[in-house]
């Protein structure tokens, strides 16, 4: 009998809306796109990290691509904390408004009511969590805790504050990679940083394609990084400027 080899993943990072950088990235990555159909390569899923929506230039671009790669399976993606808020705001809850989200409002403005309702339901029932290779891969948004399943999930999409503030006027998020003992590699977004980063079995796979820095991926198993950068930066947030030393 002949053994299956186990597929291949490639693990991006927070998109945001960079239509144009996730195009490329994945023309890095060998996959096809006709402007309807994404082809990955032999072997090979995509899986995304959340926060598709805000902030960049094309978030319905980029909901479309991911939605139609998920529903014929080339793709995987767990929930963002961007993305269930957007689900909720276009569900009729009321939410916190934010510049990010009123960006992602705009660019809905236009399209179908039953586009939109679907966009809803895809983003509100993403998981937050994804175990992949037989347990071997974990991918969530924010971060991972263990503890009550519910509480979990809140964790693995939304993550936490410390309660203090830092000297850039940010909240402290709370540093769960120095407490991760688990065995799995966590593969995760969420809090921008200028290049991929690793500590223990976790690595952080957000670089700030937004904010102008670069649209990250992850090859699993093989544990390389590939990262086009930003065509330029469409936001700005006090957290990356103090990372850049950018002056607000």
């Amino acid at each position: 009998m002949t053994a299956h080899a186990a597929p291949g993943y490639d693990i991006v990072g927070d998109v945001h809306g960079c239509l144009d950088e996730l195009l490329t990235l994945l023309n890095r990555l060998g996959y096809g796109w006709d402007g309807a159909v994404l082809t990955p390569p032999a072997g090979r899923q995509l899986v995304f990290v959340g926060d598709l929506v805000d902030r960049g230039p094309d978030v319905v671009g980029v909901v479309r691509l991911v939605m139609g790669a998920v529903q014929s399976g080339a793709a995987l993606s767990v929930r963002g904390n961007h993305d269930e808020r957007l689900a909720r705001a276009l569900a009729g809850e009321a939410v916190k408004g934010s510049k990010s989200l009123d960006v992602s409002l705009a660019q809905l403005a236009d399209v179908s009511v039953q586009e939109r309702d679907e966009i809803r339901r895809v983003l509100g029932t993403l998981p937050s969590r994804l175990e992949l290779d037989g347990g071997r891969l974990l991918v969530v948004h924010a971060g991972e805790q263990a503890g009550d399943p519910a509480t979990r999930e809140h964790f693995n999409v939304w993550g936490a504050h410390t309660g203090r503030v830092g000297q850039d006027g940010v909240k402290e998020r709370v540093a769960w990679v120095g407490g991760y003992t688990g065995s799995a590699l966590v593969a995760y977004g969420h809090t921008p940083v200028l290049a991929p980063e690793w500590h223990g079995h976790t690595v952080n796979l957000d670089t700030g394609a937004v904010f102008g820095g670069h649209l990250t991926a992850l090859r699993y198993p093989e544990r390389q990084t590939v990262s086009v950068p930003a065509r330029r930066a469409y936001a700005s947030t006090a957290h990356w400027r103090a990372l850049t030393g950018v002056p607000a």
